[in-house]
């Protein structure tokens, strides 16, 4: 088994992590959003764009092929004056996992908190099974609360 490589992702990182996106959905066709020119045109701005300053993401590579990504924001609140972080997604192809991507991508993003004084990670769990497990077997976790998306 070749080398797993945790890495940021930055703007250069685009043309792998699209071809990630696609093989993700030709293993599992669960996805609500194609990747259109339109999501590309998004996703390329947004290493540009104000507002995307808290914003953090790193990619687990392996055989020179994106085959994991987390993806995190950074939320400061003038509720207790504290940075807090959201996990908004994290994802490894379906025929790499349960092999420690996932573990290590989480592992980089907590050290990254760490290192920015970040306390907390709050994240909305998927309902599946396998998400599920996944959340429910990291350390020094608990679930409670319960999540709600609101349109605006």
């Amino acid at each position: 088994m070749q080398e797993l490589q945790i890495k940021r992702y930055t703007r250069d990182c685009i043309p792998d992590v699209l071809a990630f996106e696609k093989e993700l959905r030709r293993q599992e066709d669960v996805w609500g959003w194609e990747i259109d020119e339109q999501y590309k045109q998004n996703v390329a701005d947004s290493f540009e764009k104000e507002g995307f300053e808290n914003a953090v993401s790193f990619l687990a590579c392996q055989g020179g092929k994106v085959i994991g990504r987390i993806d995190a924001v950074l939320l400061p609140s003038h509720f207790d004056g504290s940075v807090k972080a959201y996990l908004d997604w994290i994802c490894v192809l379906k025929d790499h996992r349960h092999q420690g991507a996932a573990q290590a991508l989480l592992a980089a993003l907590k050290d990254y908190l760490r290192a920015h004084q970040v306390r907390t990670l709050i994240a909305l769990t998927a309902a599946n099974e396998e998400a599920q497990r996944f959340y429910q077997s990291i350390p020094n976790a608990l679930m409670r609360d319960t999540g709600i998306w609101i349109d605006v």
